[in-house]
C-alpha cells in the first residue's frame, strides 16, 4: 500500500467516524438540516469558507483565470475575502440570524413565502436550487476526478463513483453536525496545503519578485492592474464570485445555525482571514502556470498547443510539490471539495423535502419523517450530479458560472431588498427573480460567457425588485 492510499484510507475513516458521531447527536431535523441552530463561532467560520472555496477554485478557476489574466486575478481574491465573507458576516449575518428566528424559517424559499406572502415564489426558488445546484455538484464532482486521475491513476468513470458513494454514505450520517465539525479538520488541511504550496511555488520560482519579472516579460499585461482580457471580463469575474455570496442558499444557510451574535463576530474575523489566505494563493499561483508549464513540458495540459485549462492546475501541483508532500495537495482539495458538496447537498435536498414536499405535499410531515426523506434525498441529489459529471458537458469554470449566476440571479434581488426594506412587494421579488434568470441563461444560451451571463442577470434581479414594487401594491 503507498502512502498516498494509506494517507486517503486514514482521511476517509476519519470522516466516516464524524458522521457516525453526527449520527449519534442528530434527534429531529433541526439538528439534521441546522445543527441545532446552536453552532459556534469558529466551527461556522470553517463550514462557510470551506462551503465558499472547493475544487473548483484550484481546479478550474486558479489555472484558467490565472493562465488568462495573470496576477490581476488577486483582485477575485481580496474581493472575494472583503466582501463574500467580511460583509457579508457584518452586514447580514445577524439580520439573518435574527430573521430564521422571528419567521421561524429554515430555507430562503420558506423566508419568501413568509415575507413576501403567497407560494408562488417559494415554489420558484425551490425549483432553481435543485435545477442548478446539480451542475455545481457536478462540477466539483469532475475537478475530484480530475485530481484523483492525476494522482492515482484511476479511471475518471471509477473515481468518480467513488467520491460520489462516499460522499452520499458520508453525509447521510450526521447531516449538518457531521458537516460542522469535520469542515474545522477540512479548513486546517486547507490552510497547511496552500502555506505549503506558496512556498514551494515562490521557491520554484525565484521568489515573488522574480515571479513578477518574468511573467512580465511575457506579456507586461499579466503583470497590470488588468489584465489582457480587459475591465469588463474581470469586473464579470469579481462580480460573480464575490457578490453572490450574498444570496447563495448554501452559505446563507451558515447563518440559520449560527448561535448568537458574538458567535457572528468571531466567526467573521476567522473566516475573512481564511479567505484571503485561500484565494490568494489560489488565484497566485494560477498565474504561474505562464511560468512552469508549456506544451513541451507539459503534454498532458496542452491540446494542439493550447491549454486545457482543467489540466493545468493539477499538472503544477505535480511538478512544483515533492512527491513526499504531494498527498497534502490532494488532500487540500479533496477537503475543500468535500465540504462543498455536503453543502450543496443538504440545501438541494432540503428544497426537494422541506420545501416542497412540506410545502405542499404534506403540510403535516412529521419531523422523524421529513429527517428520513432528507437523508434519501441527499443519496439522489448526488447520484444525479454524478451522472451529470460522467458526461463532462463542459469546462469547470463555465458549469460554475452559469450555475452560481443562475442561483444568484433568482435570489439576490428578492432576499436582499426583503431582507433591509419594507416595502419590497411580492410581485416585485417574482418579477426580479424571474427576470434575472431569464437573463442569465438567455445570455448563456446566446453564446455569452458565463460570468458575464451571471453578472448581468444578478444586476437585472437587484434592479427589477425596486422598479416593480413602487408600482405594485404591498400585501
Amino acid at each position: 500500500m503507498t502512502v498516498k492510499t494509506l494517507v486517503i484510507a486514514l482521511y476517509a475513516l476519519m470522516i466516516v467516524g464524524v458522521g457516525v458521531a453526527g449520527l449519534r447527536r442528530t434527534r429531529s431535523f433541526s439538528d439534521f438540516f441546522l445543527g441545532g441552530g446552536q453552532v459556534g463561532p469558529w466551527m461556522t467560520a470553517f463550514t462557510y469558507a470551506t462551503a465558499y472555496f472547493s475544487a473548483v477554485l484550484f481546479i478550474g478557476f486558479a489555472g484558467k483565470i490565472g493562465w488568462g489574466f495573470g496576477l490581476s486575478g488577486l483582485w477575485i481574491a481580496l474581493c472575494n475575502a472583503l466582501v463574500g465573507v467580511l460583509l457579508v458576516w457584518g452586514l447580514l449575518g445577524h439580520r439573518i440570524k435574527r430573521m430564521s428566528t422571528e419567521y421561524g424559517v429554515a430555507t430562503m424559499a420558506e423566508f419568501f413565502e413568509k415575507r413576501f406572502g403567497g407560494r408562488a415564489l417559494k415554489l420558484f426558488a425551490s425549483l432553481a436550487v435543485f435545477v442548478f445546484f446539480i451542475p455545481y455538484s457536478a462540477a466539483v464532482f469532475m475537478g475530484l476526478s480530475y485530481l484523483f486521475q492525476a494522482n492515482f491513476a484511476i479511471d475518471y468513470t471509477l473515481a468518480l463513483a467513488l467520491m460520489g458513494g462516499f460522499t452520499a454514505v458520508y453525509l447521510a450520517l450526521g447531516g449538518y453536525k457531521s458537516m460542522a465539525m469535520i469542515d474545522v479538520a477540512f479548513g486546517m488541511i486547507m490552510l497547511a496545503g496552500v502555506s505549503i504550496l506558496l512556498g514551494f511555488t515562490l521557491k520554484t520560482g525565484g521568489g515573488a519578485g522574480e515571479i513578477v519579472e518574468r511573467l512580465r516579460a511575457i506579456d507586461p499585461d499579466l503583470v497590470a492592474a488588468v489584465g489582457p482580457p480587459g475591465l469588463w471580463p474581470l469586473f464579470c469575474l469579481v462580480f460573480l464570485t464575490s457578490v453572490a455570496p450574498m444570496g447563495m442558499p448554501q452559505l446563507v444557510q451558515k447563518f440559520y445555525a449560527i448561535k448568537d451574535r458574538r458567535a457572528i463576530r468571531i466567526g467573521m474575523a476567522a473566516s475573512t482571514c481564511f479567505a484571503l489566505l485561500i484565494g490568494g494563493v489560489a488565484y497566485f499561483t494560477g498565474a504561474t502556470t505562464r511560468l512552469f508549464l508549456s506544451p513541451e513540458t507539459s503534454p498532458t495540459a496542452f491540446a494542439d498547443g493550447r491549454p486545457v485549462f482543467d489540466a493545468l492546475m493539477p499538472e503544477l501541483l505535480a511538478r512544483i510539490v515533492p512527491e513526499s508532500l504531494s498527498v497534502l495537495m490532494l488532500l487540500l482539495i479533496l477537503s475543500a471539495s468535500m465540504s462543498t458538496l455536503a453543502a450543496l447537498v443538504l440545501i438541494s435536498s432540503s428544497a426537494v423535502v422541506k420545501d416542497l414536499y412540506a410545502g405542499f405535499v404534506d403540510r403535516g410531515a412529521s419531523d422523524a419523517r421529513l429527517t428520513g426523506l432528507m437523508r434519501l434525498a441527499s443519496v439522489v441529489f448526488v447520484l444525479i450530479s454524478v451522472v451529470l459529471a460522467y458526461f463532462r458537458p463542459s469546462t469547470i469554470v463555465a458549469i460554475l458560472g452559469v450555475s452560481w449566476g443562475a442561483i444568484g440571479s433568482v435570489f439576490l434581488g428578492p432576499f436582499l431588498w426583503g431582507l433591509f426594506t419594507r416595502w419590497a412587494t411580492r410581485a416585485g421579488a417574482l418579477a426580479g427573480s424571474m427576470a434575472g434568470l431569464a437573463i442569465c441563461v438567455g445570455l448563456y444560451a446566446a453564446g455569452r460567457p458565463s460570468p458575464e451571463a451571471g453578472t448581468v442577470g444578478m444586476l437585472v434581479s437587484l434592479a427589477v425588485v425596486p422598479l416593480v414594487s413602487a408600482v405594485s401594491p404591498r400585501t
